[in-house]
């Protein structure tokens, strides 16, 4: 007989597996959630984690309709509620927009925006029918600005900034709220999510300016924040009797970064970016 739980609030989230999205899946199970996890590594883990009694972790592609569809039928089945949706699913590919291939753009942009989408519209006819519900968009502070040798993930992000107003307005008479996290640099981010970029090597002409900026990346991510802090933050604002739109966890440098990309002109601005990641700029690490 499967088990049905429906005291507690019920949240999904995808991405659940590691980074970002396993800590915020620990952040809400803390706070006693049912979390129902997804995940594509879940594949062959036990349906139901081992220490934690209201924790599920299901088999989850996003990119695949039928998975997503499975995903939301058997976390139905274990709780008839949707209280909150967490799409936190992302991939990352580094690389010149030049040597960014067009296979590479449809599998970032499929997992990071579509995927998304294609979550929201499973959980959503539930939530309107309940009265009410929570859907949270991981974006980017790249979805605010453009980072060199990132232009796929930058890309899925601005299109999530763009998605997420649309679906505010559209589902608020029910009810519905949705909230945009714009993580900064967090330790072990994008690391594990890197897809394998095209390399620039030596005959490129972007090749000094790639490994300067992928060093800068690998050292913000080593001095980045607590990904702990960033899931106990987006808890508390979904907790919220008037959850807020938009949760940006950075450092202050991020923070002031965002807020130039919006002050300065835009040659101003890029040049400010460029040589901040062609190594003349500190780093997160050399300024801590």
């Amino acid at each position: 007989m499967k088990r049905r739980w429906t005291a507690i609030k019920t949240v999904w989230i995808t991405g659940a597996s590691s980074g970002l999205g396993l800590a915020t899946a620990k952040a809400f199970a803390g706070r006693g959630w049912r979390v129902v996890a997804g995940a594509r590594s879940f594949a062959d883990a036990p349906a139901v984690q081992e220490d934690a009694e209201h924790w599920v972790r299901l088999r989850l592609d996003v990119t695949d309709e039928e998975s997503c569809a499975r995903f939301a039928k058997r976390a139905l089945e274990i709780s008839p509620r949707v209280d909150a949706l967490v799409c936190g699913a992302a991939v990352l590919v580094l690389g010149s927009c030049e040597k960014t291939g067009a296979d590479e753009y449809s599998r970032v942009l499929d997992t990071n925006f579509t995927g998304a989408a294609r979550m929201v519209r499973l959980a959503l006819p539930h939530m309107r029918a309940q009265g009410g519900g929570r859907i949270v968009l991981f974006s980017s502070i790249n979805g605010l600005l453009g980072i060199p040798f990132q232009s796929a993930y930058t890309a899925s992000k601005h299109a999530l900034e763009g998605y997420a107003e649309c679906l505010a307005m559209e589902t608020a008479p029910w009810g519905v709220r949705v909230c945009l996290v714009e993580p900064g640099d967090h330790r072990g981010g994008s690391q594990r999510t890197r897809l394998n970029a095209r390399e620039e090597d030596g005959t490129s002409p972007y090749h000094r300016r790639y490994e300067a900026a992928v060093a800068v990346i690998h050292r913000d991510e080593a001095g980045g924040l607590s990904p702990d802090r960033l899931g106990e933050k987006l808890v508390r604002n979904v907790e919220r009797r008037h959850m807020r739109f938009r949760l940006r966890v950075a450092k202050p440098d991020q923070h002031l970064a965002v807020w130039l990309h919006a002050l300065l002109p835009p040659w101003l601005n890029g040049r400010v970016l460029s040589a901040y990641y062609e190594g003349k700029g500190k780093s997160a690490v050399e300024r801590d």
